[in-house]
């Protein structure tokens, strides 16, 4: 049996139903992240699994044991949310210490752990400090210390990097993968930015309108979408009608084909598909191209070398297209 076994969990809100017969497992030491648009349910998931939220039916089995029954404060789980919560007139080791006083341990103790759990989050010299004298990113972290304290059987984090900004974001992702992967921790993400959940995930669970829609590792859900949903949402897929995708290469599609822009090469305009470059967009190491190509528009994204290999707009170019890259999509 999984470490963590969700099954045929549901919820609802009078008549709106949040998620349905929600089915998914986690591994020890494995980091899931759900990912989702807003309002698709993962983040009530995640509240289910706390015990903040009740549920209607179904299971929590962790390490064999059903959580449905059983008090938060009794499950075992330590929780990051968005808002950093901390407790303004208490320091910084007041904060990640709170938890374990309300479970009496002696002085010399809490003193250990949390100074252990503050070198590991890299806060140690900031221990006296209180929260307004902190930064988003530090706050998050004694967050982070808070929950990890009490050295949980799961570690869940709702959005935790949302609120802060790009540079410490992509820097604090790195600290919760290291420190999940030091402590073998099993862990569960919730975000809507798919750019954190490649980075992060051992597996990756998409969700929409309460259903899960595809489960597997970051380069299944990248390379190999099971729906148009998957596609567009995940990644930044062109989707081609099928008379579109059969213009473009000659090959016979029945359904909606979805082709990544990466995986087409361009070339001088006497090369392949010929093209028209309509826009270019900088997205730092890479430029995005809008092109028209047999009066189909595309994108295609180019790594940026330099300034001397741009493409102006108007520009005469050619296309090579990987036919074993095309997907049908349903």
């Amino acid at each position: 049996m999984a470490y963590l076994n969700v099954t045929q969990l549901n919820k609802s809100y009078g008549s709106a139903q949040i998620f349905n017969q929600i089915d998914f497992t986690a591994g020890e030491g494995e980091f899931v992240t759900l990912l989702g648009p807003s309002g698709c349910g993962k983040s009530t998931l995640l509240r289910c699994l706390a015990g903040l939220t009740s549920v209607d039916s179904g299971q929590i089995l962790l390490q064999g044991q059903d959580l449905v029954p059983v008090s938060p404060q009794k499950r075992g789980i330590g929780m990051v949310f968005q808002s950093y919560a901390l407790f303004p007139n208490m320091t910084v080791e007041g904060n990640v210490a709170f938890g374990l006083k309300m479970q009496k341990l002696s002085a010399t103790e809490i003193r250990q752990r949390v100074g252990e759990v503050l070198d590991l989050v890299e806060l140690g010299e900031f221990s006296k400090r209180y929260p307004h004298q902190l930064s988003g990113g530090q706050c998050q972290r004694v967050a982070l210390a808070r929950s990890l304290v009490t050295r949980p059987r799961l570690l869940l984090l709702d959005e935790p990097l949302s609120a802060l900004d790009a540079r410490i974001r992509r820097h604090l992702r790195e600290q919760i993968r290291r420190i999940q992967r030091e402590l073998n921790l099993t862990a569960i993400f919730v975000t809507h930015d798919q750019e954190e959940a490649l980075t992060l995930s051992d597996r990756i669970v998409l969700m929409n309108k309460g259903q899960i829609v595809q489960s597997g590792d970051a380069q299944t859900l990248y390379t190999q979408p099971v729906n148009l949903f998957a596609a567009g949402f995940i990644g930044s897929y062109n989707l081609l009608s099928a008379e579109q995708a059969n213009t473009l290469t000659g090959h016979h599609y029945t359904g909606q084909v979805a082709i990544r822009p990466e995986s087409i090469i361009v070339g001088p305009s006497d090369h392949g598909i010929n093209a028209v470059i309509v826009n270019r967009t900088l997205l730092g190491n890479v430029i995005r191209y809008r092109v028209l190509a047999r009066g189909v528009e595309l994108l295609v994204d180019v790594l940026n070398h330099s300034v001397a290999d741009l493409h102006a707009d108007g520009s005469q170019i050619g296309l090579q297209l990987d036919i074993m890259t095309l997907r049908e999509v349903a």
